[in-house]
């Protein structure tokens, strides 16, 4: 994929499978909704959760978007980076909406005190990409 067709398709409404790596090296992979944060692919987690426990011994993290339930639909987009563990409520906060409105919304005001309640224990995790792959089958036309 172009960087417009990537950008694209993580605009999208799909989930996110984030890996990162547990005690003594195993990979923990979890689904995610996720949403964006200052123009990063982001999304929250209880802060004791084994992604953040995960995070912060070791940073790195791998995120899978993918969609197409055929060989010749299949698209997808890995992520390889960093996740940085956001703290700041407001910022958790925006982020809290960025991810109700792409799965849940539209995001009112009158939502405001459910997404207080839901984010009160979580924290933010901000995918600072260090490289990109991505793939479009329906390119291939056929030829494999």
């Amino acid at each position: 994929m172009t960087d417009e067709e990537v950008e694209k398709f993580l605009d999208g409404r799909h989930t996110m499978n984030v890996a990162t790596i547990g005690p003594g090296g195993k990979i923990h992979l979890v689904a995610m909704w996720y949403g964006f944060l200052e123009g990063a692919p982001a999304f929250w987690t209880y802060g004791k959760s084994q992604k953040i426990l995960n995070l912060q011994r070791d940073p790195r993290l791998t995120a899978l978007v993918e969609t197409g339930d055929q060989y010749e639909e299949l698209q997808g987009v890995e992520l390889v980076g960093k996740g940085t563990i956001v703290e700041d409520r407001d910022r958790i906060m925006a982020l809290g909406r960025s991810v109700f409105d792409r799965y849940t919304g539209p995001y009112t005001d009158d939502v405001a005190p459910v997404l207080e309640t839901m984010g009160a224990k979580r924290l933010v995790v901000k995918v600072e990409v260090e490289s990109v792959v991505s793939w479009d089958h329906r390119k291939l036309a056929g030829r494999y």
